[in-house]
């Protein structure tokens, strides 16, 4: 009995511990019982319902368990066994077959009903925006709109968005829990998914497959936001960054003469200026200070962030592509004040 009932406290506080959440739009809590879109909403139905069913199922076995526990107290050898041979086949006949067959039937036909709701959206996708996982950033690109980002990806209220998803390097899986379920990035494959959401906001998304030393610090947002703001954010995005003007123009020739531009890609510099080595391993710094974070969603976006990130990034991310880069500390601010200019 006392055993039970620990199993059964225990049962209660993983439950309790694993439905927590922060306040809604905290980044470091994204929950998938709290759906804002279609998608997500099917799938979050879907649980409540394998919930309720594994309740109801736990709770049956947890009263049959007590009620033959109390009966074998007061057993006698009276008993004919005749009756209790009886009473055997009946629990292999309900419990065993009957029972199971029930609850695999709804918990099926559920199951076929939330992927054709997921799988098969209602609305033709306007947007089409492409999504590559990598150690250990999201590189995302609108194509046809020559706009190209990274960790964010911007969409459109009340539209389905299709997103094409796949890999540079090993698999990833691109998760957003308040808008859709998981989806592989696998390596020269693309695997899509259409994510709506009816409501503005900013949306957490991690990767849900393990991919390395630095997989827990790979995240992104989706900001979702009117069809206006979408609109003009793009418009934005495909500008080239802004000609620097006083101290930012000696930290554009840091950025250049230092490992930066090595790696990280920025339109509106002159090309006989960007060595012809570079290999762009790195995101899209053209706009960089339009984004909410920097390093996947791992620190914020602001100055101390960015030098801490740029001076020591193994520090923060060990294992990361980015190298240490030993910058003087006057050569570092004129740096931040250039990257200060690419909103």
């Amino acid at each position: 009995m006392k055993f039970l009932l620990r199993w059964t406290l225990i049962g209660a506080t993983l439950l309790v511990d694993a439905c927590s959440t922060d306040s809604f739009g905290s980044p470091a809590s994204p929950s998938a019982l709290d759906p804002k879109g279609p998608q997500a909403a099917a799938i979050t139905q879907f649980w409540w319902i394998m919930f309720g069913l594994g309740a109801a199922v736990y709770l049956l076995v947890i009263a049959i368990l007590l009620i033959l526990f109390t009966r074998r107290q007061r057993a006698t050898s009276e008993t004919p066994p005749a009756i209790e041979d009886e009473r055997g086949r009946n629990w292999i006949l309900y419990g065993g077959i009957l029972m199971p067959i029930i609850v695999l039937g709804i918990t099926f036909g559920f199951n076929i009903r939330t992927l054709a709701a997921v799988s098969n959206p209602s609305g033709v996708a306007k947007v089409t925006i492409d999504v590559t996982g990598r150690r250990w950033w999201w590189e995302v690109s609108y194509p046809g709109k020559d706009v190209e980002t990274a960790n964010e990806v911007h969409i459109p209220v009340g539209v389905p968005v299709e997103i094409r998803v796949q890999s540079g390097d090993v698999i990833h899986s691109f998760w957003v829990p308040q808008l859709h379920g998981k989806m592989d990035a696998i390596p020269g494959q693309v695997n899509t998914l259409v994510l709506q959401t009816d409501q503005p906001g900013q949306y957490r998304g991690e990767c849900a497959e393990f991919c390395g030393a630095q997989h827990t610090h790979m995240g992104l947002f989706v900001v979702a936001e009117s069809q206006a703001d979408f609109d003009a954010w793009l418009a934005h995005q495909k500008e080239p960054a802004p000609a620097p003007t006083g101290n930012a123009v000696r930290g554009q020739q840091v950025f250049l003469q230092s490992g930066c531009s090595f790696c990280h890609p920025l339109r509106g510099l002159d090309d006989s200026a960007i060595d012809a080595s570079v290999i762009d391993l790195g995101p899209d710094l053209t706009h960089l200070q339009s984004r909410l974070t920097v390093a996947a969603a791992t620190l914020p976006n602001n100055q101390g962030s960015l030098a801490g990130w740029i001076v020591d990034a193994q520090h923060i991310k060990p294992g990361a592509l980015m190298p240490p880069e030993p910058i003087k500390p006057d050569d570092l601010n004129t740096l931040l004040a250039y990257l200060d200019t690419l909103k």
